[in-house]
């Protein structure tokens, strides 16, 4: 199983069936500070619906497509982040992240995201990793700029999000601009 030591206060490992209730409780407290940028909310409605993204999300990571870990901050699982997607034969891959709104404004996620980052380029010899954000979501593109990605430019109307249409800003980083 994977697990990943960001540091003294966070790892992340693979999403499992055990972190099943926690998430959805996670999930449905913050359902209203998350709706606003994720499309799945509205999906997500019992455990069960939680234990089927787990099981989706291992089955995904045991055929190389994505790996999605859970956020464990002091002992607690806080949110999720990791791989939405790798793309081999390119050698990229594209970041998601989401935290419960009680542990907002620590750094979890900026640290996490930058222990992923690292991770795919010394460890999965990774190319490019890409985050994409909601162009009016300024706390998940800060983590991006905050961590040296370059804007790259934005999607017109990337994304459905319940009744409307967002686009999203596209945020890249390089191998080679990372070790710099």
């Amino acid at each position: 199983m994977f697990v990943h030591v960001v540091d003294e206060e966070i790892y992340l490992k693979l999403v499992d069936q055990n972190d099943a209730e926690r998430l959805f409780k996670l999930t449905d407290r913050s359902r209203c500070h998350l709706r606003q940028w994720l499309p799945w909310l509205d999906y997500t409605n019992s455990v069960n619906d939680t234990r089927l993204y787990i099981r989706e999300s291992r089955n995904s990571f045991a055929r190389h497509k994505s790996m999605n870990t859970a956020v464990v901050y002091k002992d607690k699982v806080v949110g999720v982040a990791g791989f939405n997607e790798f793309d081999w034969n390119n050698r990229s891959g594209s970041i998601g992240y989401w935290l419960d709104k009680h542990y907002t404004g620590r750094g979890i996620i900026l640290r996490s995201v930058k222990a992923l980052t690292q991770f795919a380029f010394t460890e999965m010899k990774l190319n490019r990793v890409e985050i994409r954000a909601a162009k009016e979501n300024v706390k998940s593109r800060a983590i991006a700029e905050r961590l040296g990605f370059q804007l790259e430019g934005y999607l017109r109307e990337s994304e459905w999000l319940y009744d409307h249409y967002v686009d999203h800003a596209v945020y890249g980083m390089l191998a080679k601009d990372w070790n710099r």
